[in-house]
């Protein structure tokens, strides 16, 4: 079966392909038969709203928390750039501008970005457009976030999200380098350059080469090369422009820092934990047949792991990625959702012999992906 675009309804016959995503990699992968654990856990999840009342989306948590974290991202970066007189007070605000940030990209982009956000498109669009006022490309992300890696969860040579070239292992199929033996230990801080690499660097890369890792995009055109060119100049004059209006160019500069160090380790760590971990398999397919042994919604949900559950800080900020699980299998319904099904999904996991990670705890996720870490490097 051949893997859904934008997350969508995997029920397609056996033979299906997806020829967008056979450009680059020679052809799309298919996964194994139809899924009566899918099917059955699509009823159980349509029959908890259908009795509780509660909306997929458009719920009006989601408007409140948008409204909280841009609120948020504005008044610190105002104060920032216009009020703080000591380094003290500039490191503290540098630091809630990044949180914000990263809290917008956690909640608001990731939702409109899956089409979780709203049940109109308009709306769904708009939230995704707030990666490009954080100095990303709605456009790319989708190509590289919601079709290449929610269709090629933890395949290496497929998977865009686990390359990080000859910087790190971070599966059992790529190539091992003798300097990744140290990957446990030095690849902690290099996180914090993810946002400095995809604001100032690989976002034109991307548009120049049409390719993100092994797969042909298509570049953006019309409305969507203007979204994302107005989307960088909007960030580069409110990172550089506007703050060297108050600042020496230094100033600006180790504060820039600061707020994309804060953004990258935070946005980077939490997908690690969700996938580069002990407990997640890293399957392979078939170099005959093309195809995954397991079925989509089997595949996704043993690639992924849950952590920190029952934390109500961590859902709150997290954008329900710590229920990453739910969202791979349900990625169109809003985050706000994931705490009251995940038990559903539990269940029905158990049900059908699927396996359901769960971290009790973030430190938990975190020692995990150290081991993972170091067991790629050996």
């Amino acid at each position: 079966m051949a893997f859904p675009l934008h997350g969508g309804d995997p029920r397609r016959s056996s033979t299906e392909t997806t020829p967008l995503l056979t450009e680059g990699l020679g052809r799309a992968l298919k996964f194994g038969g139809q899924s009566a654990f899918y099917a059955e856990l699509r009823r159980r999840v349509d029959e908890y709203f259908r009795t509780s009342g509660r909306r997929q989306r458009d719920c009006w948590q989601m408007y409140l928390k948008t409204t909280i974290l841009v609120a948020c991202l504005i008044a610190s970066y105002v104060l920032l750039v216009v009020v703080a007189q000591t380094w003290l007070q500039a490191l503290g605000l540098a630091i809630v501008v990044g949180l914000s940030a990263a809290g917008i990209g956690f909640n608001t982009q990731h939702d409109g970005g899956h089409q979780a956000y709203s049940n109109h498109v308009w709306i769904n669009k708009l939230m995704a457009m707030t990666m490009d006022l954080l100095g990303g490309s709605s456009y790319l992300w989708h190509w590289k976030h919601a079709v290449f890696h929610h269709s090629y969860v933890n395949i290496a040579g497929h998977d865009t999200d686990i390359d990080l070239g000859m910087v790190a292992r971070l599966a059992p199929h790529q190539k091992r380098r003798v300097f990744h033996r140290w990957q446990h230990l030095y690849l902690w801080p290099l996180y914090g350059l993810l946002a400095i690499k995809w604001q100032l660097l690989d976002d034109f890369r991307k548009l120049l080469t049409g390719r993100i890792g092994a797969h042909r995009v298509p570049r953006p055109k019309n409305w969507d090369l203007v979204v994302l060119l107005g989307g960088k100049a909007f960030f580069l004059t409110a990172a550089f422009g506007i703050p060297l209006l108050f600042h020496s160019p230094d100033v600006v500069l180790v504060y820039y820092l600061v707020v994309a160090l804060v953004l990258g380790t935070v946005l980077s760590v939490v997908f690690q934990l969700a996938h580069c971990v002990e407990e997640a398999s890293f399957p392979l397919p078939g170099k005959v047949s093309g195809r995954v042994d397991n079925a989509w919604a089997v595949h996704q949900a043993e690639t992924t792991v849950d952590f920190a559950r029952c934390s109500r800080v961590a859902a709150w900020f997290l954008g329900g990625l710590n229920f990453q699980i739910e969202h791979h299998l349900f990625p169109r319904i809003s985050h706000v959702n994931y705490p009251a099904i995940s038990r559903v999904v539990e269940e029905t996991c158990r049900d059908f012999g699927v396996r359901y990670t769960l971290y009790t705890s973030f430190r938990a996720g975190m020692a995990s992906h150290f081991r993972w870490l170091r067991r790629m490097g050996r």
